[in-house]
């Protein structure tokens, strides 16, 4: 597979990874919108939000308590977070994996970009 995080999940590319365990992985964003901002993948190749199926709800919600988490530790959670996950082109995802980006340590906008 020619999957950029998948290369990454497979320790093929390196990466500032800041949680991992069976099912996810965290790591910083090589380009960030912000003071904190991390991207969690689950290990399981899923191309788009349009992709995920019946069996992977748990992984779905599982990747927002991963994301909990990490805001908690960055000592983020109490001041406030972004937590956005693209679809297709026009909303910007340029990584064919679905990735919850974690955003936070400044202000947010509304609305987004």
């Amino acid at each position: 597979m020619n999957c950029l995080f998948c290369k990454i999940t497979a320790k093929e590319i390196p990466a500032k990874i800041v949680y991992e365990d069976e099912t996810v992985l965290a790591f910083e964003d090589i380009t960030p919108q912000a003071p904190v901002h991390i991207l969690i993948i689950p290990k399981k190749h899923i191309s788009t939000v349009l992709e995920i199926g019946n069996d992977d709800h748990a992984l779905i919600g599982y990747m927002f308590q991963v994301a909990s988490r990490i805001a908690r530790e960055k000592k983020v959670a109490e001041r406030g977070f972004r937590l956005v996950m693209n679809c297709n082109h026009e909303s910007g995802q340029t990584v064919f994996h679905i990735h919850l980006h974690l955003l936070a340590g400044r202000a947010m906008h509304w609305p987004p970009g």
